[in-house]
């Protein structure tokens, strides 16, 4: 699903992570909406019926579906899964992609299992039966993360999708990598790590060394949730970026 959240000018497309949705990106629109035209997403599989192959391609042109009817060039901000998903849109239709941010991933995961994670999701006590069990189990920030990713129904919240799709998701990137995706590239981009990334070591700044119009940013004390845990640092880089390339 595509949501119009406003704004006039450019077009700007959210895409958010795995276990995310469109709603993840609430505290960003007002802002957002200065620089110009935001669009948001449902990826598949959350909240929509996945795709019948669980590839990264398969989303690409699931996303590029979703987004036909966008005719101008966009800036493509995405965070994790969102972000791998952007960067291979940007491969694969480079003329519809006018810069990038990419927040807390990196291309090779290669040989990592999320066997461990899933086992962990399983494990949650779903339904949350409101919103304050949500916040005290994930604490402040993946709370509120959550509570816009979950499903509410009279008996609680519970997750948008099915674990065995998200781990299948995440699996995939443990069979492969995107450095040639990622190393095709030439639009503005902007890659923002958290100081507790869960990213391999190094990766996201070879991502800028090999990349010739890139920006590298390690935000101190963030998380892979870099954009709800340290918002103003977030806004600043991420503002100063679309100065820049949109002029």
């Amino acid at each position: 699903m595509l949501y119009d959240e406003g704004g006039t000018g450019v077009p700007i497309l959210l895409l958010h992570g795995l276990m995310g949705s469109a709603r993840t990106w609430t505290d960003q629109l007002p802002w957002l909406r200065e620089y110009g035209h935001v669009y948001t997403v449902d990826a598949a599989g959350h909240g929509r019926v996945p795709p019948a192959e669980l590839s990264t391609e398969a989303f690409v042109a699931d996303l590029a579906e979703l987004t036909s009817a966008i005719t101008e060039p966009m800036v493509i901000v995405g965070h994790s899964m969102g972000a791998i998903h952007g960067w291979v849109f940007a491969a694969t239709h480079p003329a519809r992609v006018r810069a990038l941010v990419v927040e807390d991933i990196a291309p090779d995961f290669t040989g990592r299992t999320a066997a461990h994670w899933a086992e962990l999701i399983h494990s949650w006590p779903q339904p949350f039966p409101d919103e304050h069990a949500v916040l005290d189990y994930f604490g402040p920030v993946a709370g509120r993360y959550f509570l816009r990713a979950f499903t509410a129904a009279p008996d609680g919240f519970r997750l948008h999708g099915e674990v065995d799709t998200f781990r299948a998701i995440s699996e995939e990137w443990g069979t492969r990598d995107f450095w040639t995706e990622w190393k095709s590239l030439t639009m503005p981009t902007l890659l923002i790590e958290g100081e507790r990334t869960i990213t391999p070591p190094g990766q996201m700044r070879t991502m800028a060394e090999v990349h010739p119009d890139a920006e590298y940013a390690w935000v101190e004390g963030a998380g892979h949730l870099v954009h709800d845990e340290r918002p103003a640092e977030y806004r600043e880089l991420v503002s100063g970026f679309l100065a820049r390339v949109l002029g």
